[in-house]
């Protein structure tokens, strides 16, 4: 059985959300162990140690002992809640194994010779992950670290999905008894608008100062037009006010 992480726990004998917010001012965590055919006990976890481990992905796929006061304990990590604005661990659950019984757990899938293979390299793709993990079923003592896809032979706009990882033996993936979700793919890169060519952006200049010139060539005679209507105007008005003006002059 593969143990990657060992720490110590306390028993926690008050509960609620008053007693965990006490709990978490002082530096502790409060958690939960369950299952294993026993009752669930209530525990406190140390906020830094913790801190230390949360940020690696093998916590997460790994059977871990716990040291409460004279015994020992092996369980798993099955849920753990962060702090939504701070890098606090807010409250764990624990799962008790039983050596003969299977687990469910979630394991990173890690892709291999993505950069070398004729998709990327040669025919210049770009790797699309939909998947960076998967729940599995085993024995502890089957626990894989990590399951492991090598994209060696990937070729462009190929998919590999969840039936083309490689299993340890023991170890299964209870999706694919609904479903063969897609993990990985290669596809061509999304293609970016071309720039318009120098001799085209050359062409269009003129043809634009040509239109620019043709209106300015249209509004001129329209402009003197109104000119003109505005003059003959204003002439009509002076004749107009010279035939009303009295003849005769002296009187």
């Amino acid at each position: 059985m593969r143990i990657a992480f060992s720490f110590g726990a306390d028993l926690r004998d008050t509960q609620g959300k008053g007693a965990s917010r006490r709990l978490r001012h002082t530096g502790k965590v409060p958690a939960i162990l369950y299952g294993g055919h026993q009752d669930a006990v209530a525990l406190i976890l140390d906020q830094q140690n913790l801190l230390t481990m949360v940020s690696d992905e093998r916590f997460y796929s790994s059977i871990v002992q716990l040291k409460i006061g004279e015994q020992t304990q092996e369980a798993i990590v099955k849920d753990i809640q962060m702090h939504p604005a701070r890098n606090v661990v807010v409250h764990v659950d624990l799962q008790r194994i039983v050596p003969t019984e299977k687990i469910r757990i979630m394991l990173p899938i890690h892709f291999k010779n993505e950069t070398v293979s004729p998709g990327v390299k040669v025919q210049g793709g770009v790797v699309s992950h939909m998947r960076s993990d998967v729940e599995v079923t085993c024995l502890p003592k089957d626990l894989p670290e990590f399951l492991e896809l090598d994209l060696a032979t990937m070729n462009l706009n190929e998919t590999k999905f969840l039936s083309d990882i490689p299993l340890p033996p023991g170890v299964l993936i209870p999706e694919l008894q609904h479903r063969n979700a897609p993990v990985v793919s290669i596809h061509s890169p999304r293609a970016e608008e071309p720039e318009a060519a120098p001799a085209e952006a050359a062409a269009a200049a003129p043809a634009e100062g040509a239109a620019a010139a043709a209106g300015a060539a249209a509004a001129a005679p329209a402009a003197g037009a109104a000119g003109a209507k505005a003059g003959d105007a204003k002439g009509g008005d002076k004749k107009d006010a010279a035939a009303a003006k009295p003849a005769g002059g002296k009187k």
